[in-house]
């Protein structure tokens, strides 16, 4: 038998709805992501066409880019990232308040993709701690999506009344 974190009856007077503090907080962040863009690559445009009409990232609750980290709580890492640009991802990555999420897009920012050089990150999780990746080169804005919804799920069930999780 399958339980879950919201209850209603019917049979109350005032349509009461009871739930846990945690589970509606969880409910709350689930749907309020709030994406920071980190157009790298090529990765970026099938990112810019998850928001269009077409595939609508808004269905998610996702759909309010915001181009400054302090008004973000989910980076998208779309793309290469080289040594030279991975300071600045991993200062605009800093200044995110928490609770902070990090999705990578693509193979490039994944692993370093085809790119095995002196002047490519392998893999972005080497200066960030990275929640769900996205398979792909490039991946399409389903793939995208998907990542978004594992995301969510993730999110849901975290517990908010636990301290945040180290900095990598």
């Amino acid at each position: 038998m399958e339980t879950t974190d919201f209850g209603y009856n019917s049979k109350i007077e005032g349509n009461i709805i009871v739930t846990r503090v945690d589970a509606a907080l969880g409910w709350c962040r689930k749907h309020s992501l709030w994406p920071m863009p980190m157009g790298l690559a090529c990765c970026a445009i099938e990112l810019m066409a998850a928001g269009a009409a077409r595939f609508d990232i808004a269905r998610f609750g996702a759909e309010v880019m915001r181009f400054s980290p302090r008004q973000s709580d989910v980076m998208i890492v779309a793309g290469t990232v080289t040594y030279k640009m991975a300071l600045a991802v991993r200062r605009i990555y800093d200044q995110m308040p928490a609770p902070k999420w990090v999705i990578a897009m693509g193979a490039c920012a994944s692993t370093g993709g085809m790119y095995r050089s002196y002047a490519v990150l392998q893999g972005v999780d080497n200066i960030l701690p990275v929640d769900v990746y996205v398979a792909g080169c490039p991946p399409r804005p389903e793939a995208l999506l998907d990542a978004l919804i594992k995301l969510q799920n993730k999110v849901q069930t975290e517990s908010i009344l636990a301290s945040p999780r180290a900095v990598a």
